[in-house]
């Protein structure tokens, strides 16, 4: 996708319908939500990428995301302390209470960097079939 403000919320859908196709509850579609938002967001803010690539694979236990930029960035991501009375500088903070391990790994295309996060699969309840 194009690594643009307006792509966050394309992003944030994509995963999000993916996971109800995958039959996964309404809480995992959330949290994936919310931390595919932050992850892209960063990779939008904090490097000069032209194209950011999402990923999110279904594990069993786990669903993992992953959002690859193309580099130039400020190197490895890190959470920030932030004051009270700030803005932002919190996404990491919540990627990482949201998931079951994150963390990122340079890109496989040698440029960029690939961060990633695993969220614990809860799977919503299946209908039972009328007879």
């Amino acid at each position: 996708m194009p690594a643009l403000g307006a792509s966050v919320a394309d992003a944030r859908g994509r995963v999000r319908a993916r996971l109800l196709e995958w039959d996964l509850d309404a809480e995992l579609r959330d949290d994936a939500g919310l931390v595919v938002t932050e992850l892209f967001t960063n990779a939008v803010r904090h490097t000069r990428s032209e194209k950011i690539t999402c990923v999110l694979q279904d594990a069993g236990r786990v669903i993992r995301l992953e959002v690859t930029d193309q580099g130039h960035g400020s190197g490895v991501p890190m959470p920030c302390d932030a004051q009270d009375d700030e803005e932002g500088g919190r996404g990491l903070l919540l990627v990482s209470l949201l998931s079951v391990a994150w963390g990122s790994d340079p890109a496989e295309t040698g440029a960029g960097r690939m961060v990633w996060a695993e969220l614990a699969a809860h799977r919503g309840p299946r209908a039972l079939p009328d007879h």
